[in-house]
C-alpha cells in the first residue's frame, strides 16, 4: 500500500536529520511490491534535498527554517519529493502528507503544512 511506503519514507527522512541512515532499514517491513516506490521517494529525496530545502525555506513566510518542527519538515520533504520527482498529483501528495502530520506531529501541523505545500504548488 502506498501509504505504508510514504510512512516509511517519512520515517527515513526524519531519522536522516539526526544521523546517516540506510534505506534498507526502512523498507524491510514493506511488502515486496511496495519497496520500489518507497526507495524511489528516499533516493530522490537524497539526490535533491538541497533543492527541496531551498524551496521549503523560500515559502516559509513568517517562519525560520531552523525553527520548524523536524517532523513537519520531514512530511513536507516527503510530499515535495513525490510532487517534483515522481509526478504524484499535488492533491494526492498533500492529502497523504496531512495524514502523516496528523499521526506524527502537533494539532496545528496539518494546517501549517497544507499552507506551505499549497503555496509551493501554486508558485511553480
Amino acid at each position: 500500500m502506498r501509504r505504508d511506503c510514504r510512512e516509511s519514507a517519512f520515517q527515513y527522512i526524519f531519522a536522516s536529520f539526526f544521523t546517516k541512515q540506510e534505506i534498507e532499514n526502512f523498507t524491510s517491513s514493506l511488502k515486496e511490491g511496495d519497496v520500489t516506490f518507497a526507495k524511489e521517494i528516499m533516493e530522490n529525496y537524497e539526490e535533491n534535498k538541497d533543492t527541496l530545502k531551498e524551496t521549503i525555506a523560500k515559502h516559509l513566510i513568517g517562519y525560520e527554517y531552523e525553527r520548524v518542527y523536524k517532523a513537519d519538515l520531514a512530511v513536507m520533504y516527503e510530499a515535495l519529493t513525490e510532487i517534483k520527482y515522481l509526478q504524484t498529483p499535488p492533491q494526492v501528495a498533500i492529502n497523504e502528507a496531512l495524514e502523516l502530520a496528523k499521526k506524527y506531529s502537533t494539532e496545528k501541523s496539518a494546517k501549517f503544512i497544507n499552507g506551505v505545500l499549497a503555496t509551493i504548488v501554486k508558485g511553480e
